[in-house]
């Protein structure tokens, strides 16, 4: 449960590894559905939208699996071990990329694959490259505008497969005989007018 509550919000909001390790409860809000990531990249706050159901796994995990984990231990961290204390970077890497794997997708990664599908899918979506910009935390536009190169390759695929320019032109048959093609550095022969055959004749 608390490793299907890491992805979904891995998914959702895009965040980077170690601002999920950083994560407190006090940082998360279940109802509202946000999530406040403190010191991030460069020391700086922002708060980032949750979606319903990366905010149900969590509410989930907050009632049934994380009092199971603790037993009456106290730590504020969100996600905790069986070790009740912060999972360290390599630990996540390792659950992330095994569910990734059992997943079965064709794809390899970690926690970044999620930030990486997260930007792509609301670029192609339609999200506004700034508001993508917000949810991930990037003091520099040009950092975000990376992503927007997936997004054009499959802007590419899709107009290629709806517009009439992009399809494939069949070959269009002639009628009668067929005419041999002529060489390309050759150069056409002068067409003798039926006049001037009569009067060689």
């Amino acid at each position: 449960m608390r490793d299907r509550a890491v992805l979904e919000l891995l998914y959702s909001t895009g965040l980077r590894r170690q601002e999920l390790i950083d994560l407190t409860l006090d940082c998360i809000d279940v109802d509202r559905r946000v999530v406040i990531v403190r010191r991030g990249k460069g020391g700086k706050d922002r708060i980032v939208p949750v979606s319903r159901r990366a905010a149900a796994w969590v509410g989930r995990f907050l009632r049934e699996a994380r009092p199971a984990l603790m037993r009456d231990a106290r730590c504020d961290t969100l996600f905790v071990t069986t070790h009740r204390g912060p999972m360290s970077p390599e630990r996540l890497s390792v659950m992330v990329r095994g569910n990734v794997d059992a997943a079965g997708i064709g794809k390899r990664g970690s926690c970044h694959l999620f930030r990486h599908t997260m930007a792509t899918l609301m670029l192609e979506g339609g999200a506004d490259l700034r508001y993508v910009q917000a949810m991930l935390g990037h003091a520099d536009i040009s950092t975000t505008q990376i992503y927007t190169r997936v997004s054009i390759r499959a802007l590419q695929e899709v107009h290629e497969r709806t517009h009439p320019g992009g399809r494939p032109q069949k070959p269009r048959k002639r009628r009668g005989r067929a005419v041999p093609a002529r060489p390309l550095n050759s150069r056409p022969r002068p067409r003798r007018s039926r006049r001037r055959d009569k009067l060689e004749k």
